[in-house]
């Protein structure tokens, strides 16, 4: 937590300065490029964006201190009160895709692993290297058109209640459904390969209780970790499927503001998303003391 300090100041940093080095003017796409050259020069003195990189990135982060990410440029709205109102619909979209991709990941990734080198695990290693593989533009877009257009079951975009929601999420399941499948593939096959489930099986213990009780809990671990970095991306905003379905989240906030050149608004959403992927993470690593005992902290091994 004392690490997200200098992290933050890295990544405003090089944002700012990744901004700042975009050809355009923002105060044009505001006023237009026909507006009076003063009128121009006004704007520009009013926003600050006349001034020296490092002074302008030096009075964002006075705004930051003060619990303040800047107005936009366009709306005259604090960030900070949009992307209060934004957070809760990336966040009840990033819960619902992680519903949807869970079960079936780890279903597929278990019935792989104890159908290890057969046709089954070779089509289930293939369906999950083809949800990896396609662009969520374009998974998208082949959901809308069969699941909104053709089928007419779902709204194809908008943002309400959850008829709006599920093909947004379905969307965004897919690769974090194919990564938690070969994660778990891959973390099963090795604990079925130890001792102790040798030992296990010798005991006369049934398969069910193995499965549940022994695999399942010692392939936790790196399944958690895939867990907490979808989810945390997530957070951060889907900004492809967002803009695709019209979710009025985090990740469309930061696409408009992107094309508008609306800098308060995108370095509002980075240095949000920065916040919200070390809080997902520091939870994530909280958790594996509760999932592992091998990993608590233990006061007489110093």
């Amino acid at each position: 937590m004392i690490l997200l300090i200098p992290l933050l100041l890295g990544v405003t940093f090089l944002s700012f300065l990744l901004l700042k080095a975009i050809p355009g003017d923002p105060v044009l796409g505001l006023v237009g490029e026909r507006a009076q050259p003063e009128v121009i020069e006004q704007i520009r003195d009013d926003l600050g964006v006349n001034k020296g990189v490092i002074r302008q990135y030096l009075g964002y982060i006075r705004l930051l201190l003060n619990g303040e990410f800047g107005r936009s440029y366009y709306t005259h709205r604090k960030v900070f009160d949009d992307l209060i109102v934004k957070l809760p619909n990336t966040l009840l979209l990033a819960l619902c895709a992680m519903v949807f991709a869970l079960p079936p990941g780890l279903l597929f990734g278990f019935i792989s692993a104890y159908k290890k080198d057969s046709l089954i695990d070779r089509v289930v290693s293939l369906i999950s290297v083809t949800g990896l593989s396609l662009p969520v533009f374009w998974s998208g877009l082949l959901i809308m058109l069969f699941f909104s257009l053709k089928m007419k079951l779902f709204p194809p975009s908008g943002t309400g209640d959850m008829r709006f929601l599920v093909l947004p999420a379905l969307t965004l399941s897919l690769p974090a459904m194919a990564t938690i499948s070969r994660v778990t593939r891959t973390s099963v096959i090795e604990i079925l390969t130890s001792p102790f489930i040798a030992t296990a099986k010798a005991k006369g213990l049934k398969a069910m209780r193995i499965t549940c009780v022994h695999v399942l809990k010692n392939a936790l671990i790196p399944i958690i970790t895939v867990i907490g970095l979808d989810f945390g991306s997530y957070l951060n905003g889907a900004v492809l499927t967002e803009t695709i379905f019209g979710w009025d989240g985090i990740g469309r906030f930061t696409m408009e503001g992107i094309m508008k050149r609306d800098y308060p608004v995108i370095m509002g959403c980075v240095v949000l998303g920065t916040v919200v992927f070390v809080l997902v993470n520091a939870i994530v690593d909280v958790m594996y003391q509760y999932i592992d005992p091998r990993v608590k902290f233990n006061e007489h091994s110093r």
